[in-house]
């Protein structure tokens, strides 16, 4: 039975990765990558020379026909994302239901557990995080309102992703919104996590977008934010 392995990787920090990782990396016979660039860092750190190969969300049906038929013919796949587990707001998770679908008597699926920028910021975010919300990123242009309306309407803390592009604008909207419903409320926005200029902004919705708008002279907005809302 071949398997293929989903494999979580460093979300910046490339010691952040487990011997079980590069062990795995190491032995299949092919790597399935966000980024060919991205991962051939990663790899040659650790003096990796597997082969990798392409998969995103943009890859054409017949990309994912001629890896299911690579599972067939009883060859191991790891499955890497540019950061962090694979299938969290990646198209890593629609492979996955390819392979249960085509070939679930065929091919075992073996999660190799690692890093998360979700777990990661939830473990420093200070609030009871024993239940929270997990939305991706935002809607880049419909349903926006309905999205942060999602928001403020949760019991739960809840965490969401954004880009550098418009993480002002994501914060603006949410403060929009919770206007309507609530005088204040509690955040905290993680930036570039585990890297050499992380950066963890807490306080009001209004205090963070200062501090993000505000940067040290010379700093620029830049990174992958994460965002954890408590607004009960």
């Amino acid at each position: 039975m071949a398997i293929l392995y989903i494999v979580a990787t460093p979300i910046g920090n490339l010691k952040d990765i487990s011997l079980r990782t590069l062990e795995v990396l190491k032995e299949v016979d092919l790597i399935l990558c966000e980024d060919t660039r991205t991962t051939k860092k990663l790899l040659d750190r650790y003096q990796i020379k597997t082969l990798i190969l392409s998969y995103h969300q943009h890859s054409k049906i017949q990309k994912i026909e001629y890896i299911l038929q690579l599972l067939k013919e009883g060859k191991n796949l790891a499955l890497v994302s540019d950061a962090g587990t694979p299938g969290i707001s990646d198209p890593g998770n629609k492979l996955v239901q390819e392979v249960i679908k085509s070939l679930s008597d065929q091919v075992e699926i073996v999660p190799i557990p690692g890093p998360s920028a979700v777990a990661a910021a939830a473990s420093i975010s200070g609030f009871p995080m024993d239940k929270f919300l997990f939305l991706g990123f935002p809607p880049t242009k419909k349903k926006r309102k309905k999205f942060f309306e999602e928001v403020i309407n949760s019991k739960y803390p809840v965490i969401l992703y954004e880009s550098p592009y418009r993480i002002l604008k994501t914060l603006q909207e949410i403060r929009l919104t919770f206007s309507v419903h609530s005088s204040s409320f509690k955040i905290v926005v993680g930036r570039e996590l585990t890297k050499k200029f992380e950066t963890i902004y807490r306080g009001t919705i209004e205090e963070v977008i200062e501090k993000i708008k505000n940067p040290p002279a010379g700093a620029k907005i830049k990174g992958e934010f994460i965002v954890i809302v408590n607004s009960k």
